[in-house]
């Protein structure tokens, strides 16, 4: 990861639509009634901001136990708000891919350099997801069968439990493998590639018998750690290296789901085709807004069959998030950048122009505060982020409120951080 201090639109900037970059987009010169040279789309970053900082409130709360239902996700089929964060961060990966891609050719990079920068990229976010799955490097609680481990003992053990996918590593997969599919491809191409990416996975896991049960797949979407993509994440990565909350038996971003995921950022790249086009902003506001209608009722349409699912990242999930995103930024874009509303945009940006350093910072300070760190209260030893809650926030508010509270406060407490960042021009990219 490095840094630049330089402003977004100086020579050494970051490139337009890398992660943590402002968002700039190459087109033609034109009358400025149609399509400025150089256009900036502010909402772009607005909107990869807006998930940011809501990934942070619902992956922080004060008390699990006290959570308003639709800062959850949905327990199993369904979906809540909750579960169009991540689809909405991969959406936009698959745009700035497009967009970074297409201003690193105009530059002059050949297709070698663009493959070594996608692989070295994806390799570097893959490497982040593993170091926080591993923080601090060693188990720090008590370890089965062993009554005074030592340092060493630790260690091994954290490395032989290590969770292999994470959400940074899926991040990473389905950049890799989205940005590779469509690098070298025209507009049909890249439809036949996410049409093959998400009616292969509905397929498999339907069509498919499960060898554990002999089962067809179709019959098992319903079982956590009975369907297709549980038993291949169980025979590849192993059952120590799978998500502790599914007992180990199956992982919510494992390796077969991770192929409608890169489904969503193929579906992103449609999206930032469009947006880079040399077209009046306001015929690609209304185009993008009415192809994610249409692809919300078809996903909407897939889930009688293939239920919406974020676990399994289902097919019907992908394409309706898909156009849940297209929407959602479509809104952003005529608001801001047609209508010029921009008051309201500086709190989003700050998130937007430093993703990585926002979620990599309070992952760790997550695992420090909610595990790690400990102090002594009331007779009994508890978690620092524990004491905080009871004490600022438990004792004068209702449960969920305070639990809301919570999170708004760790919410903000980055954005601090992160505007002292924006304010010395300091971004941080892969």
């Amino acid at each position: 990861m490095s840094a630049t201090t330089a402003a977004p639109d100086a020579p050494g900037a970051l490139a337009p639509g890398a992660p943590g970059a402002p968002v700039g987009i190459d087109v033609p010169r034109a009358p400025r009634q149609e399509v400025a040279a150089r256009e900036r789309l502010l909402a772009l970053d607005v909107f990869r901001g807006a998930t940011v900082a809501g990934m942070l409130l619902v992956n922080n709360p004060g008390s699990w136990g006290a959570v308003y239902p639709p800062l959850l996700h949905a327990p199993w089929h369904g979906w809540t708000p909750t579960d169009l964060v991540f689809p909405f961060f991969l959406f936009i990966v698959g745009i700035t891919t497009h967009l970074s891609l297409d201003a690193r050719r105009a530059r002059g990079a050949s297709d070698g350099a663009l493959v070594r920068k996608i692989l070295s990229r994806g390799a570097l976010i893959f490497g982040f997801g593993l170091f926080l799955s591993a923080f601090p490097l060693f188990t720090w609680g008590a370890i089965e069968g062993n009554a005074d481990p030592s340092l060493l003992d630790r260690v091994v053990h954290r490395f032989e439990h290590l969770r292999i996918m994470g959400v940074l590593q899926r991040i990473a997969v389905a950049y890799v493998v989205g940005a590779l599919l469509t690098l070298r491809t025209t507009l049909r191409q890249q439809v036949v590639v996410a049409a093959a990416l998400l009616f292969g996975y509905w397929a498999l896991m339907t069509l498919v018998p499960v060898p554990d049960s002999g089962t067809l797949g179709g019959l098992l979407l319903s079982s956590p750690d009975g369907n297709l993509a549980a038993w291949f994440d169980r025979l590849v990565l192993g059952t120590d290296h799978l998500w502790v909350g599914g007992g180990n038996r199956w992982d919510p971003e494992g390796l077969l789901s991770s192929i409608p995921a890169a489904g969503t950022v193929v579906l992103g790249v449609f999206a930032g085709r469009w947006i880079g086009a040399a077209r009046p902003l306001l015929e690609r506001i209304a185009a993008l807004f009415a192809a994610g209608c249409v692809a919300m009722t078809l996903g909407l349409m897939w889930h009688w069959v293939f239920p919406i699912n974020k676990q399994l990242w289902t097919s019907s999930y992908a394409l309706f998030t898909a156009g849940m995103a297209a929407a959602a930024i479509a809104l952003c874009l005529w608001v801001i950048d047609e209508r010029r509303i921009t008051g309201w945009t500086k709190f989003f940006v700050v998130y937007g122009v430093n993703p990585m350093i926002a979620f990599l910072a309070s992952g760790l300070v997550a695992r420090l505060v909610y595990s790690m760190l400990k102090v002594r209260s009331g007779g009994e030893t508890m978690s620092v982020q524990r004491w905080i809650y009871e004490t600022f926030y438990a004792s004068w508010l209702a449960p969920r409120n305070a639990s809301l509270l919570f999170a708004i406060s760790f919410v903000f407490l980055f954005y601090l951080l992160l505007s002292v960042l924006h304010r010395r021009r300091i971004y941080f990219r892969v």
